[in-house]
């Protein structure tokens, strides 16, 4: 048995004959390592102070023995609570909740974890869930379009991390966002090269700098072209404002528009009721196209066209992001990639 083993063994019988659970001197003499060796690896510092190899014997010998870090005590001494608040609109779609997934998964890496505080309605902010943010929390990740909770919150004092906000404007030390403007373009493309020329934006009637971004992107796109007319019509996010400002759209004074283009999942679902009121078929007489790529769009017939974001992926650069910025690091740079999903919704205008 090598030496390694056999004070794994060792260690294991002191631990069971014991009344208390391992300690990090019972890991390091598993392991054949000093507490600092053990210290770095399970405080994940050990990259360039370690080998892969040791770090590897370190985690494997904690598994062994069952030893969990004394976090209280580690946040003591850190004059950290290693707790994260995710701040995002009311979660009235699954988009949030991959957020949230993917930002826990990464927290949960690290030691760290996640308090999820959606505003009521996504109109306002909440209650205070804590009574001082900046002694219960690290940080801060936050949505653009609950920016409006960070005050009451006092998150705006935190070490913060934007989702889907101006890069020059916004208040937090760093930003995430998806490549929005990129999928506007792939949309605008999809719909000219299909021969349309008559648009509607059903646009979300919310303040919102990544919804400025689509309207701006689809105007540049589709303004340089020939014979084209943009018209703006903005609703709730909710399929029943979507019906009502759909049905004023397609029912109005001038040209009928050949193509909607929504901005969110929920607004094309919408669409699709008011096109049926109209007497109008999708695709046929209408092509229609979403932003999201949520469970909606595949449950509608036809299945919608729409620009697919990675709501976890998005999720797990914001809390990298905030790592970054917790331990005085630059944050990934880039925008997040996106991509058009072509599905039944979208076909050449009626002649």
């Amino acid at each position: 048995m090598s030496a390694v083993h056999e004070s794994r063994r060792k260690s294991r019988r002191t631990v069971a004959r014991g009344s208390t659970r391992p300690t990090s001197r019972d890991v390091a003499q598993a392991a054949g390592v000093s507490q600092a060796a053990v210290s770095l690896v399970l405080g994940d510092k050990w990259r360039g102070r370690v080998s892969e190899t040791t770090a590897e014997r370190v985690r494997e010998a904690a598994r062994t023995l069952g030893y969990r870090p004394n976090l209280a005590a580690r946040n003591l001494r850190l004059g950290r609570t290693r707790t994260v608040l995710l701040v995002v609109p009311a979660l009235t779609t699954e988009f949030f909740a991959g957020v949230y997934t993917g930002a826990a998964r990464v927290a949960a890496e690290h030691g760290f974890g996640v308090v999820l505080y959606p505003s009521p309605e996504g109109i306002g902010p909440a209650r205070d869930p804590f009574a001082s943010a900046q002694a219960a929390l690290d940080g801060v990740i936050a949505s653009s379009m609950a920016a409006d909770a960070l005050t009451a919150i006092r998150g705006d004092q935190l070490p913060l991390v934007m989702l889907d906000s101006d890069p020059e404007g916004s208040l937090g030390a760093a930003t995430v966002n998806l490549d929005i403007a990129d999928g506007i373009r792939q949309v605008a493309e999809h719909l000219l090269s299909l021969g349309h020329r008559h648009f509607v934006h059903l646009a979300a009637d919310v303040a919102s700098w990544t919804f400025e971004v689509r309207a701006r992107e689809l105007a540049a796109r589709l303004g340089p072209v020939p014979g084209t007319s943009l018209r703006t019509v903005r609703a709730p996010i909710s399929i029943e404002g979507a019906v009502t400002a759909a049905e004023a759209a397609l029912t109005g004074p001038g040209p009928r528009p050949t193509a909607l283009v929504c901005d969110d999942d929920q607004l094309a679902a919408g669409a699709y009721k008011a096109a049926r009121r109209a007497g109008l078929h999708v695709p046929h007489d209408l092509s229609v196209t979403g932003l999201d790529d949520l469970a909606l769009a595949t449950a509608i017939d036809p299945e919608l066209t729409t620009v697919h974001l990675d709501a976890e992926l998005f999720g797990e650069r914001g809390m990298r992001a905030l790592l970054a910025v917790l331990d005085g690091r630059a944050p990934e740079a880039g925008d997040i990639p996106v991509n058009l999903v072509l599905r039944g919704s979208t076909a050449p205008p009626p002649r």
